[in-house]
């Protein structure tokens, strides 16, 4: 077996709910508390994986979330700026009925490109799983991205990459949101 195919089964397994209560229950509305303005701060890893001392890069700006398709779907513009540069783009979000799944869809503006999405939802507490394949310099990996609500006007979103089959995680995404307008 490829190991992007053992990583997507892994990853789907992860994100499956377990549990008939957790099978019935219905995330639709999951983003719901996420639309509007947010101010946004970042750090991002700039040598993921590499092994070697790591290397951030701080970010500020903002995002905004729109509902779509009567809150199937909904739409992140990002757009934040720092001493490394600028970092835009968009994250289209799209909820499938039938898995009670979200995939989580990246643009970058940078290249154009949409990055692997990554799927999941959001467990009874709220916290929010998505697991994906992606590539690395060539190489295949796991990515993990988790959304938390310290509280009702801040969210917190963390990616993480992992090169070997998810025995081992390292963050290289930390985001910290707080609505603009309470």
């Amino acid at each position: 077996m490829k190991f992007s195919h053992m990583c997507t089964m892994i990853a789907i397994a992860a994100a499956v709910p377990v549990g008939t209560a957790a099978q019935t229950r219905d995330g639709q509305r999951d983003f719901d508390w996420e639309i509007g303005r947010w101010t946004s701060d970042v750090r991002v890893l700039r040598n993921p994986l590499s092994g070697e001392p790591p290397q951030w890069a701080e970010y500020r700006g903002e995002s905004l979330v729109k509902p779509l398709l009567d809150g199937r779907a909904n739409f992140v513009e990002l757009s934040i700026a720092g001493s490394a540069g600028k970092i835009e783009g968009g994250s289209l979000r799209l909820y499938n009925p039938q898995t009670r799944q979200w995939s989580l869809n990246y643009a970058s503006l940078r290249n154009g490109l949409l990055t692997a999405p990554v799927f999941g939802g959001f467990d009874a507490a709220g916290k929010g799983t998505f697991t994906g394949d992606d590539t690395l310099g060539g190489k295949a990996i796991l990515v993990r991205f988790v959304i938390t609500r310290p509280t009702k006007t801040t969210a917190r979103f963390e990616q993480a990459y992992s090169g070997d089959a998810g025995a081992t995680w390292e963050t290289n995404w930390v985001a910290t949101d707080t609505l603009a307008n309470p």
